[in-house]
């Protein structure tokens, strides 16, 4: 794995890397984000609320191919995979809830579902955790593993008090057990915008290794107008880092990077950015039975031709739309964003910036536009 991973600011130390000529580790980047491998885990009962959750973070409905079925047709001690349709390194593992009995052994129970081999888990329940499952927890924190997180799931029947009543007895079991400065979040399972799930992915986001947050957020369907942002943004680093490459800065020699330098990559980076945004017309067709609406209502939001359907024809139009306007003074500003090493041959990494990020632009608007239409914002 790339070292450039591990600032706190994406872009920033893609720059670094580039101006200390470490390039193997800019196109290590690129194809880390485009492959965007992520493993989580589902620990709990598995009943329809758990289902429904694993689902949701798929973007998927009980209906839907590929959806976890309710009752589950898994053995009770097995542990079963989901992969995202769309997204097929982002992996959901649905894991058996921990065993009631006593006397108890976390450690048992973690080497028979490989629980340290997540990247992060999640451990649900519907009233309040069970004394063995923060066993569990506590023996994984031991062990440095910081990303396990409580998760109340509410029932169709829960009412705000009702949800903050069982919050209080969770946060005592969890305190009398020895957790301390415990955390549980409140998520709905089928509408994980509401409640507490926007905070959870923020709290993960500081706490995943920086690839694996990315391969998170970008693998997540399109809950909020604020991930969409999010969304956008991570493709502009993206986008960045395969500029630079086909920028110039090639001509030191790397392995596999003259491969980088014509419109293939910067077909993958809208692929991806279509698939992730939610845009293509199954995801699109999916979202409007989910809310109960109009299919055509929800893709005729849709102005970016790209965000219908990626070409490689469309992609070299704005490439060499871009190629034309380098004489302009915005271009000029653009080129100053260049490593200073490779401003003299900076072309071709002004054209793709400006090509790609105007199109990156274009599909996030229609993006947010149909995230609001789907929640009934903004009208």
């Amino acid at each position: 794995m790339a070292d450039v991973f591990r600032g706190l600011n994406l872009l920033e130390t893609l720059k670094e890397s580039i101006e200390s000529n470490k390039l193997s580790d800019v196109k290590d980047t690129v194809e880390d984000l485009l492959i965007s491998r992520i493993n989580l885990a589902v620990v709990g009962d598995r009943g329809d609320e758990k289902a429904t959750f694993m689902n949701s973070l798929r973007g998927l409905g009980p209906g839907d191919d590929g959806a976890a079925p309710s009752p589950s047709p898994v053995a009770p001690e097995e542990v079963a995979g989901y992969p995202n349709p769309k997204h097929p390194d982002f992996r959901l593992w649905d894991l058996p809830p921990v065993p009631s009995t006593s006397p108890f052994e976390p450690e048992g129970y973690m080497d028979r579902v490989k629980f340290l081999r997540y990247n992060a888990v999640f451990m649900t329940f519907t009233q309040t955790p069970h004394p063995n499952s923060v066993e569990v927890f506590l023996e994984a924190r031991s062990l440095q593993q910081q990303t396990v997180y409580f998760i109340l799931l509410a029932l169709a029947k829960d009412t705000d008090k009702s949800l903050e009543e069982k919050r209080k007895a969770s946060l005592e079991v969890l305190t009398s057990q020895g957790v301390v400065q415990p955390k549980v979040y409140l998520v709905s399972p089928s509408t994980l915008e509401k409640l507490d799930f926007p905070g959870l992915l923020e709290d993960m986001g500081r706490d995943l290794p920086e690839i694996r947050a990315h391969a998170l957020l970008l693998a997540l369907p399109t809950l909020t107008s604020n991930l969409v942002i999010q969304k956008k943004e991570a493709f502009k680093a993206l986008v960045w880092a395969a500029a630079s490459l086909s920028g110039g800065v090639s001509a030191i020699p790397v392995p596999f990077v003259a491969s980088m330098v014509d419109s293939s990559i910067a077909v993958r980076i809208l692929t991806k950015t279509q698939l992730s945004l939610c845009l293509d017309n199954e995801s699109v067709e999916r979202l409007a039975r989910q809310r109960g609406m109009e299919p055509m209502s929800l893709k005729g939001l849709r102005t970016c031709v790209l965000s219908v359907e990626v070409t490689k024809g469309e992609v070299k139009k704005r490439l060499a739309a871009a190629e034309k306007d380098l004489a302009t003074a915005s271009s000029k500003l653009v080129e100053m964003a260049m490593p200073r090493h490779a401003r003299s041959v900076s072309r071709s990494f002004t054209a793709m910036l400006q090509a790609l990020n105007g199109a990156i632009d274009e599909m996030a608007a229609d993006a947010e536009k149909i995230v609001n239409a789907a929640l009934g914002e903004g009208k």
